[in-house]
C-alpha cells in the first residue's frame, strides 16, 4: 500500500525537527532531504508495527487540514510504499527446511555453493523481484 502523509517540519537548533500528525510521532533530519527521509522511515516503521499487530494504518490527513503553528515551519508531503518498506526492511530470516537428491548435496557442497543464498537468489527470481 502506497500512502502520501502530511509532515511539519521546523528548525531547530541544530537540526530539523520533523512531526508526523497522522502518527502522532517525532523525527528529525540534518537537512530538508534527510528530514523528509527520516519522516518516511519512521512512517514506515510504525506502519509495519501496526500492521503486525493486526491494527489499521491511519488514514492520512489531508495537506489543507494542517495548520503551521509556527512561522518558517513547512509543511508537506511523504510518500511511504508500506510494501516496499517492509520487503526492505524486514531482516529476519526463517529456518526452511528443503529436500534435495543427496548427489545434488554432494556436487553443491564440492562447488563451495551457499545452498540458502541459492535457493534466495532462484526464489527472487522466479517471483520476479529485484532488491
Amino acid at each position: 500500500m502506497k500512502a502520501a502523509y502530511p509532515i511539519v517540519v521546523s528548525k531547530g537548533t541544530t537540526h530539523l525537527v520533523v512531526f508526523i500528525p497522522d502518527f502522532n510521532i517525532n523525527t528529525q533530519g540534518t537537512d530538508y532531504a534527510n528530514a523528509m527521509e527520516m519522516a518516511r522511515d519512521a512512517i514506515g516503521l510504525m506502519g509495519i508495527d501496526l500492521e503486525d499487530d493486526h491494527e489499521p494504518l491511519p488514514q492520512p490527513s489531508e495537506l489543507s487540514d494542517v495548520t503551521k503553528e509556527y512561522p518558517g515551519q513547512v509543511v508537506t508531503l511523504v510518500d511511504v510504499n508500506f510494501t516496499e518498506y517492509r520487503r526492505k526492511n524486514e531482516l529476519r530470516t526463517v529456518r526452511r527446511n528443503v529436500s534435495i537428491p543427496s548427489w545434488l548435496n554432494e556436487k553443491a557442497d564440492q562447488a563451495g555453493l551457499n545452498v540458502s543464498a541459492v535457493l534466495q537468489v532462484a526464489l527472487k527470481k522466479e517471483l520476479h523481484l529485484t532488491e
